[in-house]
């Protein structure tokens, strides 16, 4: 397939803005670079990309990297106090000087989101979210583009996560509520679910395509089924737990032995970095049915179909 070209510049800062087609088109293209089905290193030629990172990355920073080499273009690489931001220069003035240099930003904030929207507030530049506070939407893309490689389809898969409602959470649900025949149960501990409003967004755009979306604190409410047991790190980055006792809270929502072999047909996923003996055993990371690996590094080819889809 070939992606949509637009000469108007295209953002993803968060999946509420891509409708269900261009999601689609996004994480087919992904399962092509997967593949080895398309020859790399036209697709950028003669652009920049921005890569500005606030906060630690190894996958998302690598994969967006490498991608962007991969596809034919350059970078040029931001650390947390490499901008004038830091003297005082308003996100404003920043983004209006980025987009007159740059062909797209890759920014990874994990601060206040509406330091993404000022950056998108331009038509010069693209603007890819590589994890707000609230919202992490290209590893919910990534994560989609993994699944359906994997089973060949998204539509009928049953997931389920259990962990805190945080912004990989909130991605992956506002994305499965633009697929077909899904349903997705987050199980995260009291106090820790995702947002109230956004959980309530993605519900009801799941009903509309007979989705279910749904959150527990309970995990007597565990169902029977699954095709996929998710989680995610319970110290997230640039987040502090508000109470002490956090980790007996959290404690009853690992990923155990014992959990997978009630879904003995299920794969397990995990966003990384892990922390083995936390949010899941050692031998569930890294017994047969993980795939946390493959998922890691199908975050580069999904970033391939991204860059392209925005920039090209």
């Amino acid at each position: 397939m070939s992606l949509t070209i637009s000469k108007t510049k295209k953002h993803i800062v968060t999946l509420r803005d891509l409708s269900p087609e261009e999601m689609v088109e996004i994480i087919d293209r992904g399962i092509e670079y997967i593949n080895g089905e398309v020859e790399l290193g036209g697709q950028l030629k003669g652009k920049v990309i921005g890569i500005y990172f606030t906060k630690t990355s190894t996958r998302t920073r690598t994969s967006f990297s490498t991608a962007a080499l991969r596809l034919g273009a350059q970078i040029v690489t931001y650390g947390p106090n490499d901008l004038q931001l830091n003297t005082g220069e308003s996100i404003n003035d920043t983004s209006e000087v980025l987009s007159r240099m740059l062909d797209g930003l890759v920014v990874r904030t994990a601060g206040d989101p509406n330091v993404m929207k000022a950056l998108a507030n331009q038509d010069r530049m693209s603007l890819v979210n590589a994890m707000s506070a609230d919202e992490h939407p290209t590893q919910a893309i990534a994560d989609l583009t993994t699944i359906k490689h994997q089973f060949g389809e998204l539509s009928g898969l049953n997931i389920i996560y259990l962990g805190e409602g945080n912004n990989t959470a909130s991605a992956l649900a506002l994305a499965i509520a633009k697929v077909p025949n899904m349903t997705i149960s987050f199980f995260t501990p009291p106090n820790y679910n995702i947002a109230p409003m956004l959980l309530q967004y993605a519900k009801e755009e799941g009903v509309t395509r007979n989705t279910i979306i749904q959150e527990f604190h309970d995990l007597k409410k565990l169902p029977q089924q699954a095709d996929i047991v998710y989680t995610t790190r319970w110290k997230t980055t640039g987040t502090v737990k508000p109470d002490s006792n956090w980790r007996e809270v959290f404690e009853p929502f690992a990923v155990t032995k014992e959990v997978m072999n009630t879904y003995s047909n299920a794969i397990f996923m995990h966003d990384l970095p892990a922390h083995r003996g936390d949010e899941v055993e050692g031998a569930v990371i890294d017994g047969d049915r993980s795939i946390v690996f493959n998922q890691a590094e199908n975050k580069a080819h999904s970033a391939k179909a991204v860059l392209e889809w925005c920039v090209y």
